[in-house]
């Protein structure tokens, strides 16, 4: 904003800059620190701790077939890195990184816990049932879990479970429906999870959250930050989501914090527009190739930059933030995304644990990749070419196939003949 518009006036917005959809997928990749080829040496705390604050945050989720969700964006950005060094961040002290339902349950760097204030204390709008319910229902367990965390945390769920039955508690509860059968333990951990109560200490070797009390696990500086008024909270998400887009749309910032309920219709908005106001974020308008459908508005964060061209390569997991908005790939990239997980086997188009390749500025193949731990490969379950596929797809694809190998602990990659890029993926690995 220019320092001479009068007190009171209403701003003349910039007229709105002219963006091709190959300018706009560079930005969204420089954003993400995926432009360019990764470091030649092996990155240290400093490295994983910058790229995460790039990100502003990593989806946790269960499933395994590969590795643990939230391992993989840091890979695809940095290369084989050690995963210890991730661990450490958020399960010793100080930590650097902290558990949070953001964008699903995630973790988010320790700064941007003041921010989701809002969303703990309105755990009745945010939080489904078997969560929100649990004061209700279990008040003599929140109770005594309340004091096993005072004087145990930090506790996994299953070691409060086991007191609380020893001390005649409530057990198992009935299964009311598909992945909810939880003990009164876990229901009332995850309550107190959710509202910020306690936090995550780290995870156990089978991957429980180990839970404890927030003002025991958090640096002090985070528990004692001065309180936020809900617009303020939701700007400032909504800034982290523009900085890590690069480029987006008010549907892309709403999705990377999950702000669809409650107070967020309306301060989201407004948040859009008082960034637009300051400067911190530009309109643009992004030029549609042929065949393109492109929703706008779209802002640019003002610190984005535009690189001549981006040369990076990587597998991207369903949980990347890239690909988070399934819509903003299409658009930007060209590519239809879905995850087919909970899609039977026999209607799978591309399979289980499909990740796609991005080489340079396209994604130019998809593969269903597995760890065979105890056979120690990597099996390329299928493998299929996007239209932009080039020559050289088969060979930069076989290349981070073996790095994934490797930093995976794998000793071959094998590829299964399905899909039409599988041949010429196949023969590449042979070679190598």
């Amino acid at each position: 904003m220019p320092s001479d518009v009068p007190s009171g006036a209403r701003p003349v917005l910039p007229r709105a800059e002219r963006l091709s959809v190959s300018q706009a997928r560079r930005i969204a990749l420089a954003a993400q620190g995926l432009h360019r080829p990764r470091p030649a040496t092996a990155p240290g705390l400093r490295q994983v701790t910058a790229a995460v604050r790039r990100l502003g945050v990593l989806q946790i989720d269960s499933v395994n077939v590969l590795a643990r969700a939230h391992l993989m964006p840091v890979f695809s950005r940095l290369g084989p890195y050690d995963v210890g060094l991730l661990d450490r961040l958020h399960s010793r002290a100080p930590r650097r990184l902290v558990e949070a339902w953001a964008h699903e349950a995630s973790f988010v760097p320790v700064e941007t816990w003041p921010l989701l204030e809002w969303r703990r204390r309105s755990a009745r709008d945010h939080a489904w049932g078997a969560i929100s319910a649990a004061p209700e229902h279990h008040p003599v367990e929140l109770a005594a879990v309340r004091e096993i965390l005072a004087d145990r945390g930090p506790v996994t769920s299953a070691q409060v479970h086991a007191e609380l039955e020893a001390r005649g508690g409530a057990g198992r509860q009935a299964n009311e429906s598909w992945g909810w059968n939880w003990s009164a333990a876990k229901r009332v951990l995850e309550y107190l999870f959710f509202t910020g109560e306690v936090v995550s200490a780290g995870r156990s070797t089978q991957f429980e959250r180990r839970y404890d009390l927030a003002e025991r696990a958090l640096p002090r500086d985070v528990v004692d930050a001065p309180p936020l008024t809900d617009a303020e909270a939701i700007r400032g998400l909504v800034e982290i989501s523009a900085r890590a887009h690069g480029i987006a749309t008010a549907r892309d910032l709403r999705d990377y914090f999950r702000l669809y309920r409650g107070i967020t219709k309306e301060l989201l908005p407004a948040a859009v527009a008082g960034l637009v106001e300051d400067g911190t974020l530009v309109p643009v308008d992004v030029v549609p190739e042929r065949g393109n459908v492109l929703r706008g508005p779209w802002y640019r964060h003002r610190d984005a930059a535009l690189p001549r061209r981006a040369r990076g390569e990587a597998l991207l997991t369903p949980f990347d933030p890239l690909v988070f908005e399934r819509s903003r790939l299409e658009e930007l990239f060209g590519t239809t995304y879905r995850i087919e997980i909970y899609v039977p086997a026999a209607k799978r188009q591309y399979g289980y644990y499909v990740l796609p390749f991005l080489e340079d500025e396209r994604v130019t193949a998809r593969v269903d990749l597995k760890a065979d731990r105890q056979a120690r490969v990597l099996l390329v379950q299928a493998a299929h070419a996007e239209p932009w596929a080039t020559p050289q797809t088969p060979e930069r694809l076989a290349r981070e196939l073996r790095t994934m190998a490797g930093w995976l602990r794998l000793d071959e990659v094998v590829v299964a003949p399905r899909g039409d890029l599988a041949p010429a993926l196949a023969a590449v690995v042979g070679r190598g």
